[in-house]
């Protein structure tokens, strides 16, 4: 599983939280970001997005830099949460390997903390956690391993 925090977003605008788009720097960090991920990328995979604004774009951003369709990507309003328990249960109804989710903070470092084997104080914005569960289809507290991080920061 991948989970990766929505990039930077813009304060310019006097828009409501859902609305709020990337900023010029979200946008290059997507870039750092996701021309590394492709290193890491399962040959087949699902990808679930929140309908946030901000996080719609990051998922398309990824899908333009690593080929394939914006169609492919399912966009969910549960995910629009910033509740570990929220984005649990919502990561929990898919049915599947290889699931890469867009998400928000403070779900997503929760999640990842309470499922992952290590501690991560933050993940930052366009930051990527892979976990790997011991079975494909089983989550459960402490039984994954983090086996990749990617964050701008480390790339600039």
């Amino acid at each position: 599983m991948i989970v990766i925090r929505h990039a930077k977003s813009s304060w310019k605008h006097d828009l409501i939280d859902h609305k709020r788009p990337l900023s010029s720097r979200g946008i290059e960090d997507c870039k750092l970001v996701f021309n590394e991920i492709k290193n890491f990328l399962p040959e087949k995979f699902l990808v679930y997005s929140s309908s946030s604004t901000r996080t719609k774009q990051t998922a398309k951003l990824f899908a333009l830099l690593n080929n394939f369709q914006f169609d492919d990507i399912v966009f969910k309003d549960e995910l629009y949460t910033f509740s570990s328990s929220e984005l649990e249960k919502c990561i929990k109804s898919y049915k599947g390997d290889n699931l890469v989710i867009f998400g928000h903070n403070h779900a997503v470092t929760d999640f990842v903390n309470k499922f992952g084997d290590y501690y991560i104080e933050n993940i930052p914005t366009c930051g990527v956690v892979i976990i790997k569960f011991e079975e494909s289809n089983t989550i459960s507290s402490k039984n994954g391993v983090i086996s990749k991080t990617i964050f701008p920061r480390d790339l600039k």
